[in-house]
This record gives structure tokens, C-alpha cells and sequence, in this order.
């Protein structure tokens, strides 16, 4: 019985509840449970699922970025102003990646050299990001996003949205990459014990400056899949989007320094926020509603970690 229950505490809390939300939708809305309306939802919580990759990444190697807010509200500003003017598709990406790279290089840097709180740094760089945005705009925002981004967001292979297939797909990826790839050796034995891996030979400062690197680039993902999706500029595009990703991170199992729920657990978390918007929406709660809602599932996540934390302690 002891070991039964010591296995359930071992499963992530996100598929307990994507699971209560899923039968509460069959029992009251049956109606909406179909391809066409649930891809709408879960299309909106994308770029969450992006940005999930890249927190669940630092939080294994006992770090955690909050600077994805900045990186989304720069990428988004820079595009929408006309900045780059008319620069093909794949130069707007690349940048868009290389400036959250280079974000997760300093940010990386900061916490894996310098020794500096992860939570203080990466805080201050989306502070800092925010008001250089602010700065450039003036309090006016931008203008529009290219059509081709709005024409990319509204694609559909099959009956996935395309923003949702790119999710699922860079999740595989994410999850090849640390289950059959020395680094991802290198996260798991950084997050169970750093001094010991040191002794071990595992590039400890390089393994978190990485992983901070690879949130960056997901942030970077994200902000175009969110700007793609909101069409417009926007001075406040995603400034609680770290926070619902440490929320999403936790819930799917994965603490400071321990990755049980791995790649799957997180995803499961995000999916979560997306059913919750979809039951509160159909019993008519209204936007403050959900907003408290929001927070209880940040607190419930918060509990998880302490509970965690004390169960390792054992």
C-alpha cells in the first residue's frame, strides 16, 4: 500500500486535473468537446506551451527565467513598428531568435557565473526590456503584425492548428533531446546534485548557461507565436506569461532540481490552463472570475512545490 501510494505522489498534479477537467466538459458541455472547438482553445495557450519548454529546462538545473515577458513584449515591438522594414520571413525569425539567445546568454551568465538569484536577474532583465519598449514607444502602440504571421497562425494541418502542431512537435523534440542526448545526462545530474556532478565532470556553469540559452530561443518562439496570434503590437503582450509558465512547469511535475513529470508532465500543465478557459468560459464566469481562478492554480502549484520539497527531504 505504501509503495501504491508513494507512486501516485509521484505522478504529476497536471494529469489529475487535465483529467477533472476533461470529464467535467463530457458531463455538463459534451457539445464542446470536439477537434474544431478545443483546437481553438488550446491554439491560445501555444505560445505558453512554447514558453513551458524553456522554464521546464532551467527549473531542472535548479534555475528559472522570468525575462520571457521581455523577450516577447521586444520581438513584438520590433516587428510591429516596422523596424525591419520589409525583411523576408526567415531573417524576422532569426533575429527573433538570436535576441532571445542572446537574452538566455546574459541571463545565463548572471546566474551560472556570477552567482547572482536567477529569480532577481531574470526579473530585472524583463524589467529593464520593458522599459526600453516603453522608451521607443512612447506610450503609443505599434502598428500591425505582417499578414504572413496572422496567415501562418490560422493554418491547419489536418484538424490541428498549426500553431499547436509546432508545439507538439518542439515538445518530441525537447524530449529526444534530453532522454537520448549526453546533455540532457548533463541537466539531470546538475539539477539531482551540482557539487557532485562537478566532481563527476559535468560542465556544471556551462550546462545551466545552456539551458538558459535554449529558454531564450523558446522565449523567442513564443513571442512569435503570440504576436502571430494577437495580429497588432502590443505594450503588454504576455507580461504574465512566466509566471503562468512556472505555474504549468510545477504542476506537471517538474521542481527545482528534480524532473519527474519530464517533458510530458508540463505539457499536460499548459493544457490545463487551456481546458480551465474553456469550462469557466462555458459556465459564463466572467474575466475577474478567471483571473482568481488563475491565481488559485499558481497557489496550487506553489503547494505542490512545498509538498515536493519536503517529500525529497524525507
Amino acid at each position: 500500500m505504501h509503495r501504491i501510494v508513494w507512486r501516485i505522489a509521484r505522478v504529476p498534479p497536471s494529469y489529475f486535473v487535465f483529467a477533472a477537467l476533461l470529464i467535467t466538459l463530457w458531463l455538463t458541455k459534451p457539445q464542446l468537446i470536439n477537434a474544431n472547438v478545443l483546437g481553438i482553445f488550446v491554439r491560445q495557450v501555444a505560445p505558453l506551451g512554447i514558453l513551458v519548454l524553456g522554464q521546464l529546462l532551467v527549473m531542472r538545473v535548479r534555475s528559472i527565467d522570468l525575462s520571457g515577458a521581455g523577450v516577447l513584449l521586444v520581438i513584438n515591438y520590433v516587428i510591429a513598428s516596422g523596424f525591419l522594414g520589409a525583411q523576408p520571413p526567415v531573417v524576422v525569425i532569426g533575429l527573433s531568435l538570436a535576441f532571445g539567445a542572446a537574452v538566455g546568454l546574459f541571463n545565463g551568465y548572471l546566474v551560472a557565473r556570477r552567482r547572482v538569484s536567477a529569480v532577481i536577474a531574470t526579473l530585472a532583465v524583463t524589467v529593464i526590456l520593458t522599459g526600453f519598449v516603453q522608451f521607443l514607444a512612447s506610450g503609443k502602440p505599434p502598428g500591425n503584425m505582417p499578414e504572413y504571421m496572422n496567415d501562418l497562425y490560422n493554418t491547419k494541418i489536418g484538424v490541428l492548428p498549426s500553431p499547436v502542431l509546432f508545439w507538439f512537435l518542439l515538445a518530441i523534440a525537447l524530449s529526444i533531446f534530453l532522454s537520448r542526448f549526453v546533455f540532457g545526462r548533463f541537466v539531470g545530474a546538475v539539477g539531482e546534485n551540482p557539487v557532485a556532478a562537478q566532481f563527476a565532470g559535468v560542465p556544471v556553469e556551462r550546462t545551466v548557461i545552456l539551458c538558459h540559452v535554449l529558454s531564450g530561443v523558446f522565449a523567442g518562439l513564443a513571442a512569435l507565436v503570440q504576436s502571430s496570434s494577437v495580429a497588432v503590437g502590443s505594450l503588454r503582450l504576455g507580461l504574465e506569461m512566466p509566471i503562468d509558465a512556472v505555474a504549468a512547469t510545477i504542476l506537471g511535475g517538474v521542481v527545482f532540481g528534480r524532473g519527474d513529470g519530464g517533458v510530458w508532465g508540463p505539457f499536460f500543465g499548459v493544457l490545463c490552463f487551456a481546458f480551465l478557459f474553456v469550462v469557466l468560459t462555458s459556465f459564463g464566469v466572467e474575466e475577474p472570475g478567471k483571473l482568481i481562478v488563475r491565481g488559485l492554480i499558481i497557489l496550487l502549484a506553489a503547494v505542490f512545490y512545498g509538498l515536493s520539497i519536503q517529500r525529497n527531504q524525507v
